[in-house]
């Protein structure tokens, strides 16, 4: 039986799983695909303190390989449910485990269109990571759909690498900073198209063009080998909302505490209610979450 079982290898879980050994508990950390979450897309990290210009693989990568080294168990299998009881119980598809404690550290997932044919065309130019696919569309015309930091960072990476960047919005005004706007109305290669949506997909094998709506219902074609889609994430919580609250948008309740509605279970990052969701804040997240649960555990 473990003390913590952390659900999810993020920035987020990895903390706290540095935390929890650290504690001298016995901490099993479980994820789904691969270690490192969302961040390893990110080419480079210039606001966690004290650590400039790191890419994100490397940083999650120096996270997981702590976490390892101070006695933590990393296991590569998705957790499907959780059961409440003095003993709590993690079930992935092939396993039972017994815990004492539990931190939701699951993150968050891409969000997609939701247009004909973008499954269809995932990899044959939709893609929703422009650090990952960005170099294989050198030179030629792409466009990013979205309005938040991530369509703007996304945009300004591809801007040095393609012959042209469509920005595309439903809204006259971008949630993302300041900073990167003028960044990006600086550069020559960069087009704005606001209060318009992404309505069709164009091409056969690949991806050749988009059909974009605006808010008259006006048409146009734009002729693109790729599209970014950047229109925010989706709280990877659907399997566990059985017993712990969440709210309208399926991001876990819970305050700066990490302390969910059931005693014992924690959640820590960007599956929780928050305003501000960041590396820093995910660690935080982490360590906060991993200093509740040996409590927890202290008192029982």
């Amino acid at each position: 039986m473990y003390d913590i079982i952390i659900i999810g290898a993020g920035p987020a879980g990895l903390t706290a799983a540095i935390y929890g050994t650290r504690a001298r508990k016995k901490v099993l950390v479980l994820e789904a695909n691969a270690y490192g979450g969302q961040i390893i897309n990110t080419l480079d990290i210039e606001n966690y303190p004290a650590t400039p210009h790191i890419n994100g693989f490397d940083f999650a990568t120096n996270c997981y390989n702590q976490a390892l080294e101070l006695g933590a168990e990393i296991k590569i299998e998705k957790a499907i449910n959780i059961i409440d009881g003095d003993i709590k119980k993690v079930i992935t598809k092939d396993n039972e485990y017994k815990c004492k404690s539990i931190i939701i550290a699951t993150g968050c997932g891409i969000r997609k269109l939701g247009i004909d044919r973008e499954d269809e065309l995932i990899g044959k130019g939709i893609s929703y990571c422009a650090t990952c696919d960005g170099a294989f569309f050198k030179n030629k015309d792409v466009a990013v759909v979205g309005g938040g930091n991530t369509a703007l960072e996304d945009a300004l990476y591809l801007s040095d690498i393609v012959k042209k960047v469509y920005v595309i919005h439903r809204r006259d005004t971008f949630r993302g900073e300041d900073k990167s706007i003028e960044e990006l109305k600086d550069k020559s290669n960069v087009e704005f198209i606001y209060n318009s949506n992404v309505t069709k997909l164009i091409g056969s094998d690949y991806l050749e063009g988009i059909e974009v709506t605006d808010k008259d219902s006006n048409t146009r074609k734009i002729d693109a080998s790729a599209l970014f889609v950047a229109i925010g994430r989706i709280p990877e919580n659907a399997n566990f909302t059985k017993i712990i609250n969440v709210d309208s948008t399926g991001y876990i309740n819970a305050l700066e505490d990490c302390k969910t509605n059931v005693e014992g279970i924690f959640v820590a990052g960007d599956a929780r209610v928050k305003t501000l969701r960041q590396l820093v804040t995910a660690t935080s997240d982490g360590a906060i979450a991993a200093t509740n649960a040996i409590k927890y555990i202290n008192r029982m």
